[in-house]
């Protein structure tokens, strides 16, 4: 038993610079085992050289795993049914991949008799509210270290100095001194913060955007998808069946080639600061745009509109962490309840940076009557004289109040 009295901890394992120096310096400090936990949300490349790296470091436990289905099944889908956005802008990449990352490392700290669990989210950041409260949610009595609040590497320039003096390799270094952005990649979306972005007034260099050409350089030629929807899901594109990884993959590619997805956002933090970040999420905003077409047709007036007002309270949630709490899953229930009538079909045009919406159908269960709506001989399926008294009933208090100058 170490002085600290841990023996094992499950460090959530990215393989970057922040985790390779918290690795050793969990050893150093805590004098304990340490299990790696790496979770392959759809960053890509990075999953297995992080094993790579962890089995270099003498790792004798590392967990490497697939979860990009789980993460878009469970986590992505029922966000985008609740249509969430935070503060206008924000699609909440980062955000919904937290609380599955937290559960899996509860999860490994069970299975291997772990004391604690340890991750590399800054002190000044949401990520360490997100696991954290998470982590606490399905497992009360954890044992959480958070090194960038105990350590005084509070700089990447002392990160780096770290990682050189322990001979931990480090990448992405730009102009010999200056330190790299800090990024976050899944399948939702890929952030970039910092170097250059901490001056809000600095427009982002055309070589940072990784997933996306810039709209000027997109194709002149505009790219029409139609997506199928089952209770608020899609489930294929053009046609084609696919699993709900495949499906924000193959949105991601095709949003990406079409310049879709950028955004630069000052936005309010939890912790209270505010801070800049560039953000990729090009299949997102496809689906964002996409679901709520497809609820336009499907859904009643007071049903939409009731989702209309928990979203910002349930985006925000997900923004501060709370995606296990009881409130957030009571409004999954209630937003889930409405999305057994979202079926049907959307169809996009994607042009330069635009997702327009170009058609909408649902054979079971469209509320668009053409016959009321039409502008021509509607055969008197709408008595349009029925429409005095609705506004004379509705005007009455108004009018009473007129009568007395109030």
């Amino acid at each position: 038993m170490s002085v600290s009295g841990v023996k094992k901890v499950v460090l959530a394992y990215s393989g970057g610079l922040d985790t390779s120096i918290i690795l050793k310096w969990l050893e150093e400090q805590y004098q304990c085992e340490v299990v790696t936990f790496t979770a392959d949300l759809g960053q890509g490349g990075e999953v297995e050289p992080a094993r790579a790296k962890a089995q270099a470091a003498g790792i004798k436990e590392i967990y490497v795993e697939d979860l990009r289905e789980e993460f878009v099944r469970d986590f992505v889908f029922p966000m985008f049914r609740a249509n969430a956005i935070y503060e206008g802008e924000y699609l909440l990449g980062t955000s919904i991949a937290r609380p599955l990352i937290a559960k899996r490392l509860v999860e490994i700290a069970r299975a291997t008799g772990a004391d604690a669990i340890s991750h590399g989210a800054t002190g000044k950041g949401n990520d360490q509210v997100r696991f954290e409260l998470g982590a606490y949610a399905l497992m009360p009595d954890v044992r959480i270290i958070s090194p960038w609040r105990e350590w005084d590497l509070l700089s990447r320039e002392k990160l780096m100095a770290y990682a050189e003096q322990h001979g931990i390799p480090v990448e992405l270094k730009r102009e010999g001194k200056k330190s790299p952005y800090s990024m976050d990649a899944n399948l939702l979306h890929i952030s970039y913060e910092g170097y250059d972005l901490e001056d809000p007034w600095n427009e982002p260099s055309e070589n940072m955007w990784r997933w996306t050409v810039s709209p000027e350089a997109a194709p002149d030629k505009p790219t029409y998808l139609e997506l199928s929807y089952h209770h608020g899901d899609i489930v294929a594109i053009d046609g084609e069946e696919m699993s709900p990884a495949t499906v924000l993959e193959r949105l991601n590619r095709i949003g990406g080639e079409n310049g879709i997805g950028r955004d630069d956002i000052v936005e309010n933090r939890y912790v209270g600061m505010k801070s800049r970040g560039c953000y990729e999420t090009p299949g997102g905003t496809i689906m964002l745009k996409a679901h709520r077409a497809m609820e336009s047709l499907t859904l009643d007036r007071e049903s939409a509109h009731l989702k209309d007002e928990l979203m910002p309270r349930y985006a925000s949630l997900v923004y501060n962490g709370y995606w296990w709490s009881p409130e957030r899953r009571m409004m999954q229930a209630a937003i889930d309840q409405t999305q057994g009538v979202v079926n049907g079909e959307v169809r996009v045009k994607l042009y330069k940076g635009n997702v327009i919406v170009v058609g909408r159908k649902s054979a079971s269960n469209s509320l668009f009557d053409e016959s009321i709506a039409t502008f021509e001989d509607d055969a008197g399926a709408y008595n349009q004289k029925d429409a005095e008294g609705f506004i004379k009933l509705n005007a009455l208090r108004l009018r009473v109040a007129a009568r007395r100058g109030l």
